[in-house]
């Protein structure tokens, strides 16, 4: 059977100094408010032909483990966090080929707001940009904003249906052709293929048009990661590429023919978005030296459990410090990310404690299958689960980025793909967009 080529993208969290107390980190505890750390993962992904970089991102410091922001500031668990926005504006200019693809959340901006600064910079980028739209989950975050808390979670997912009318509609109030740059006549813009929005919702209200002027790609490229009945809906409508965070080859087969489905009922082509699984390989020289490795990682996440726990906590709203760790998990609710609960809860029977239920999910917590060998050993995997799957690709995500990791990623694993024709070895257009629909 002919190899099948598929795409690679990069989840990095969204903070280089969480990782300042590990292994190859060099002096990041002093150096994380400098992007070159960034910069050079960037431009070696680009270098591997990645499709893009997903900039994860939270606009708060964490408080719900024991209702205190110490472990998160003392442990350094998404905290300090700069906007990925910055960010990601200068890594584009650190590169040329990749996306780059900040995570914004709908209740930090209005539309108008989002519309223009994600316009720029796929302008200064030259067609690279993506947003990670998120319509956030704590309510920490929502008071930062001057809000009292999260609306309910179906309700965000609402309120996010009428955001991207309102941002495409502003997207779209140019017409890719309306700078006619026409000196002789000394018109710049023909008012003609420049139109006002007049968008009003019942969130939302704008007038526009944007004053920023038409986007190279004529809108970023949308990501999107919810794995709810509701979130799930919303990226059929609305995403070029999801980030899914399934555990088996038969959930990631039924999750991509469940978005395909609905992006058909929707009057989509399912190829127009690429699901993209995340995925955690551990590679090493040999086998042996890859399951040590894995070990090594597993011993790490029991030693560590409480951070573990706050940062689920984090992504929850629930207090794990106030539970006891030793009793049968129980029923857990959230308002926060209820995929990530309906999973950790999967973990548990009736008799399992938190303990117990907590170790098995961070275990397998940040992939959906074990990806584990020497580079052609796993390149080998991916190209098995892909042929099973059908596509679209892998969204690489470590528990232990430095530049060390990274370029094991890019430098051992991807020639082997490479080697098999399973990923591209060049980037065949300047824009995003054009290299994701490629194939």
């Amino acid at each position: 059977m002919a190899a099948q080529k598929f795409h690679l993208g990069w989840f990095l969290q969204g903070s280089s100094v969480q990782a300042w107390n590990e292994p190859w980190t060099g002096n990041i505890d002093h150096e994380w408010q400098d992007v070159e750390l960034f910069c050079d993962i960037a431009r070696a992904l680009e270098r591997a032909c990645f499709d893009y970089v997903l900039i994860e991102d939270s606009s708060y410091v964490g408080e719900s483990y024991g209702e205190s922001m110490d472990i998160y500031l003392a442990k350094a668990l998404s905290t300090p966090r700069q906007d990925p926005i910055v960010t990601g504006a200068l890594m584009t200019q650190a590169t040329s080929r990749i996306g780059i693809v900040p995570t914004i959340g709908t209740y930090q901006m209005h539309p108008y707001q989002l519309a223009r600064t994600m316009g720029t910079l796929d302008q200064v980028s030259r067609g690279r940009i993506g947003w990670n739209m998120v319509t956030g989950s704590s309510d920490p975050a929502a008071r930062n904003f001057g809000l009292p808390g999260m609306p309910p979670h179906d309700e965000r997912y609402d309120m996010a249906d009428e955001y991207m009318e309102a941002v495409n509609g502003l997207w779209g109030s140019w017409d890719p052709d309306a700078i006619v740059a026409d000196r002789a006549s000394g018109v710049l813009a023909d008012g003609s293929k420049v139109r006002h929005v007049d968008f009003e919702g019942k969130y939302y209200k704008t007038h526009g048009p944007l004053n920023s002027g038409p986007l190279p790609q004529g809108r970023p490229v949308i990501a999107q990661a919810g794995g709810s009945e509701r979130g799930r809906e919303f990226g059929a409508l609305h995403a070029d590429t999801i980030v899914a965070g399934v555990r088996t080859v038969e959930a990631m087969i039924d999750y991509r023919n469940d978005v395909r489905s609905r992006m058909e009922k929707a009057g989509r082509k399912p190829d127009d978005c690429k699901i993209l699984f995340l995925v955690s390989p551990v590679l090493g020289d040999t086998m042996d030296d890859a399951k040590a490795r894995k070990a090594r990682q597993i011993q790490s996440i029991k030693d560590r459990l409480e951070e573990r726990l706050a940062v689920f906590g984090k992504v929850t709203n629930i207090n794990f410090a106030a539970l006891d760790w030793d009793a049968p998990v129980g029923e857990l609710t959230t308002n926060g990310h209820q995929q990530d609960l309906a999973q950790f809860l999967a973990s548990a029977g009736p008799t399992t404690t938190l303990r117990e239920a907590a170790e098995a999910y961070f275990t397998r917590q940040s992939a959906a299958i074990d990806l584990v060998g020497s580079p052609a050993e796993v390149a080998e995997m991916m190209d098995d689960i892909m042929e099973q799957v059908g596509g679209d690709g892998f969204l690489i995500t470590l528990p232990d980025t430095s530049r060390k990791s990274v370029a094991e990623i890019a430098d051992g694993l991807v020639p082997e793909l490479q080697k098999r024709g399973l990923t591209r070895s060049s980037y065949t257009y300047e824009k995003f967009r054009d290299n994701m629909l490629e194939f």
